[in-house]
């Protein structure tokens, strides 16, 4: 059974200044007992993502390429805790998740996530949040975060390079064939700024394509131009 010793956190940013004032707070006052480092990834902000994420006290790195998958692995290969624990810069993770990892960890789990709800009182969102609580793959997404041991990233070679969508569904897969996944039973607080955007429907229509597109092996250059058709997406 793996202990929590140090943690990396792993956030990748684009134009994310807003959510980074918000999320780099809570992660240092979740963090202080333990040793850590947070590590924000930026993939080309032309706003002030770096500037306020450095005066916050993060380490800023510049992926070499934009995208998730780049800039998460680059994060990963960077960092030097012994549990990588990775955030949307719009989600913002509980205050006890370094007690919800540790315990996760003594239970044996090397990798797991949280259920979400939504920053919005609107009924269809508690209904796509109360689904989270499941462990189906379709209840999975990035907006969970995701906790695993270095160990069994590096084993996995970390997120598919070639994915510039579904990168979070291909890992999680790869690493539950033959590895235990945790739920813990609490929530992160996820913006529900792209269905304001975008309307409910328009959002899951999208989703729900995309991910069966994925399913039946579709080429990440259609999923994207897809999903970049049918969602504004920031």
């Amino acid at each position: 059974k793996k202990s929590l010793k140090k943690i990396s956190i792993i956030v990748p940013v684009y134009n994310e200044e807003e959510n980074i004032q918000k999320l780099l707070p809570r992660l240092f006052a979740a963090t202080e007992a333990l040793p850590r480092e947070i590590i924000i990834v930026d993939g080309g902000s032309s706003d002030r993502t770096v500037e306020r994420s450095t005066a916050l006290g993060a380490i800023v790195l510049h992926s070499p390429k934009k995208g998730r998958a780049h800039q998460m692995n680059y994060g990963a290969e960077n960092s030097t805790g012994d549990i990588l624990y990775f955030v949307h810069a719009d989600t913002l993770p509980p205050v006890s998740l370094v007690a919800d990892i540790r315990a996760a960890l003594a239970e044996g789990y090397p990798l797991g996530c949280y259920r979400f709800e939504f920053n919005s009182p609107r009924k269809l969102l508690k209904i796509n949040a109360y689904f989270t609580r499941f462990d189906k793959m379709w209840c999975r997404g990035g907006d969970q975060t995701l906790f695993v041991t270095r160990a069994l990233f590096e084993a996995l070679d970390g997120y598919c390079p070639n994915h510039s969508i579904m990168e979070e569904y291909d890992f999680i897969a790869r690493a539950r064939a033959d590895n235990p996944f945790k739920i813990i039973p609490k929530a992160v607080l996820v913006s529900a700024r792209k269905y304001e955007t975008n309307g409910y429907l328009k959002v899951q229509l999208a989703n729900f394509i995309v991910f069966n597109m994925y399913r039946l092996g579709v080429s990440q250059e259609k999923m994207m131009k897809f999903y970049r058709s049918m969602l504004f997406t920031e």
